[in-house]
């Protein structure tokens, strides 16, 4: 297990990640029900807190991953048996998300992040004693102690009383997030820039996937119930529309150039966080919207609607700040995504109009973006041919 070259042409995701990536569709769908269920109670406080404590775990369980088989995956049948270990970790958490949310009993889910991170500070170990670099050596070890010693906190934690895991989570969040910085902190890992920017990519569109699934409910509710069919269709169809911007919108411009340092790659990929629990909790919210529609929730609907309008929100302001910003040019460019983001938020007011709207509003930023885009490249070439003929 030799860290991989850092230049390697044709570097793609292998099936094995993807089967990886497959199998968080479990937890986050498991994480998105729950969220809804506290939703459309009326109990927004512990939907979000537990939905934000169970996403971080499956969050940073995936990217912990997948930084690891940037730089070191061999696919030989150990490090495919460890992966599939991992895989399992997935779904005991997944099978703990009911019980973290309804009875703030986090074992289960606990122990299923053990057995991911276990597997993992394995494959750290194996890459130190494989590794001929001493530098690349300690900064495995770095790897492997720091996640031992964060594991030992989260079983402690778990002995402790109730009374200590807010304080207590929050310093291990922390932890968890200092071990990477403190681990490379000499001799980084060698990720591959175009692998990361495809692999994120990919989670990118298995949590609006969730979103898609949400919109499809609505549409067959729509169909089951007439009574509801003038509500629901329009919510449906709004909720498309923000899940075809938000893809659309992520996609439009190439990533990979611009993580050329940690530094810059740290803060984009721990800002992710943001990207990937938003773009799942936009389905959370169509779904919370068709149970206020047909009457199954006891909310208003303005909540219901900021159930949408909030998370699509803060999805096009931290895309904007994490990935499109970047390649915005003038104060035209760069100020479609964070107006669009508070228009969006202001749809919340609309009444029965406010998904639809809001997924009106989606998709004219799309189309007012592509359209800057193309007079941009126009303005590009026209000063291209200008100089060419001066040179000439």
């Amino acid at each position: 297990m030799a860290s991989r070259d850092i230049t390697e042409a044709h570097r793609t995701s292998t099936p094995l990640e993807l089967f990886f990536d497959l199998t968080f569709v479990v937890a986050v769908a498991q994480a998105g029900s729950r969220l809804v269920h506290s939703l459309a109670e009326g109990h927004p406080g512990h939907g979000l807190a537990g939905y934000l404590l169970v996403f971080f775990a499956i969050w940073w369980a995936w990217v912990n991953f997948t930084w690891f088989a940037s730089a070191y995956d061999c696919d030989d049948p150990l490090y495919r048996v460890a992966t599939l270990v991992q895989i399992t970790g997935v779904l005991v958490l997944a099978a703990g998300v009911p019980r973290a949310f309804e009875n703030s009993d986090y074992a289960v889910a606990i122990v299923g992040y053990l057995i991911m991170r276990l597997a993992l500070t394995f494959q750290w170990l194996r890459a130190a004693h494989d590794e001929t670099d001493p530098g690349a050596r300690r900064t495995a070890l770095r790897y492997a102690a720091g996640l031992v010693l964060v594991q030992l906190g989260w079983v402690v934690l778990l002995l402790l009383p109730d009374a200590a895991w807010t304080w207590g989570f929050l310093l291990l969040v922390v932890a968890e997030l200092a071990v990477p910085a403190i681990a490379e902190r000499n001799h980084p890992t060698t990720w591959h820039p175009h692998h990361i920017a495809e692999r994120y990519g990919l989670f990118t569109i298995i949590m609006l996937g969730e979103s898609i699934s949400a919109a499809t409910v609505a549409i067959q509710t729509a169909l089951d119930d007439e009574a509801a069919l003038d509500e629901l269709l329009p919510i449906a169809a709004g909720g498309l529309l923000i899940v075809f911007a938000a893809y659309w919108i992520y996609f439009a411009v190439p990533i990979h150039d611009y993580l050329a340092s940690d530094r810059r790659a740290f803060l984009w990929g721990y800002g992710h966080y943001v990207v990937f629990g938003s773009a799942a909790a936009i389905g959370a919210g169509l779904e919370v919207a068709v149970e206020q529609a047909v009457g199954e929730a006891h909310i208003s609907r303005t909540a219901a609607s900021a159930s949408v309008t909030i998370p699509a929100a803060l999805f096009l302001l931290s895309t904007f700040a994490l990935h499109s910003r970047h390649h915005k040019i003038g104060p035209a460019q760069k100020s479609v995504l964070p107006i669009a983001g508070v228009l969006i938020l202001l749809c919340t007011f609309l009444g029965a109009a406010a998904v639809p709207v809001a997924g009106a509003v989606a998709a004219l930023t799309v189309a007012v973006g592509t359209v800057l885009s193309a007079r941009q490249g126009e303005g590009d070439v026209r000063r291209g041919d200008r100089r060419a003929v001066a040179g000439g």
